[in-house]
């Protein structure tokens, strides 16, 4: 059996899953519904086909009522080392009804595994939390942030035996976003044409996933840092030609955490490459080299007026004071950027 913890990772606990090192109680709750259906997913196949129709129970909370799930997680398995109870939908039931099943909870069977999910929400009810954090599992399935989409993305990477080139790494957070079915679908993709070990660079992902290599926002975020106006212009229309592979809402994301790295790193005092990494929060020195050549052709005044430029866009292209289709208000916020003069009202 698992030994009962509140702070495991989805790979984490999808190991000890397939491992069967289970504890008698999982609670899974929270906003991201991708990882609790994995999860649920994972914990079906560990009954087998031939023995679901007895081994195996998927309840629904609203439909079932608490005693009719004690009721059942206090049978014994038929013929197996344990029965799957599932849970789905206790998101829908009152707290305190859902709290009584920490009288369950408290001492429960050791011959069933009990599954609660809560898809979406918080789960409630301090007495049921008590009892699953003592004798199982708490899983929280947290929103993807923007912040955070590149250390997932290495993290897959990492967990599908891959590496990957840095622009290959931008390519894919701009494409695929805080999406994370499709996250783990695209580089399970790549993982199985690649190969264990394989690099993962820009060149495959345009083979595979559908990306220009030449034309994303990796692209047009080096062309705007050296001033190349040729490039950058002939990118945003590429972007205006293809708008389902390059959503301007990407795009500005992208340049608002471009721009405001440089902020920060004009604003660093510590100019070594450890000051620097460490007020911007990276891991990596190359990725410093960005903002290097970018603060060479955008001053701190610059900088701040091309970042309200870009809050601009955003309210413009939400309909708000501006009529103008969105790529054609990109082609005046990539205009503005690269005549800014610094400016500032």
């Amino acid at each position: 059996m698992a030994t009962p913890t509140t702070s495991l990772t989805f790979p984490a606990l999808r190991r000890q899953i397939k491992a069967r090192q289970l504890a008698p109680v999982y609670l899974l709750h929270g906003e991201e519904g991708y990882f609790i259906d994995e999860l649920v997913k994972e914990f079906e196949e560990l009954v087998p086909e031939e023995e679901r129709d007895f081994n195996l129970y998927t309840l629904y909370a609203p439909e079932s009522g608490v005693e009719t799930v004690m009721d059942v997680c206090r049978r014994y398995p038929m013929m197996a080392e344990y029965q799957v109870v599932i849970v789905k939908e206790a998101q829908a039931i009152r707290a305190d009804m859902l709290n009584k099943l920490h009288n369950y909870v408290s001492n429960p069977t050791p011959t069933t595994i009990l599954v609660i999910s809560c898809r979406g929400a918080q789960a409630k009810g301090k007495d049921l939390l008590a009892a699953v954090k003592k004798n199982g599992v708490i899983f929280e399935s947290k929103k993807l942030s923007e912040k955070n989409i590149l250390p997932a993305i290495s993290e897959l990477i990492k967990e599908k035996q891959l590496n990957i080139e840095p622009k290959a790494l931008s390519m894919l957070r701009d494409y695929i976003g805080t999406d994370l079915s499709r996250l783990y679908n695209e580089i399970g993709k790549l993982a199985l044409i690649l190969g264990p070990g394989a690099m993962v660079t820009p060149e495959a992902i345009e083979r595979n996933i559908g990306i220009s290599k030449d034309y994303n926002n990796y692209e047009l975020i080096d062309a705007i840092n050296i001033r190349n106006a040729a490039k950058t212009f002939a990118i945003v229309e590429y972007f205006r030609n293809n708008p389902k592979n390059n959503p301007t809402v990407m795009t500005v994301s992208s340049l608002f955490n471009q721009f405001s790295n440089l902020l920060i790193y004009h604003y660093t005092k510590d100019k070594s490459p450890s000051g620097y990494m460490d007020a911007l929060g990276f891991k990596s020195p190359w990725a410093l080299k960005v903002y290097e050549t970018a603060s060479r052709n955008y001053n701190v005044r610059q900088t701040i007026e091309i970042i309200t430029a870009i809050r601009e866009f955003d309210v413009k292209s939400k309909g708000l004071g501006s009529r103008q289709n969105e790529y054609s208000l990109l082609k005046d916020l990539i205009f503005h950027i690269l005549t800014a003069r610094g400016i500032i009202s």
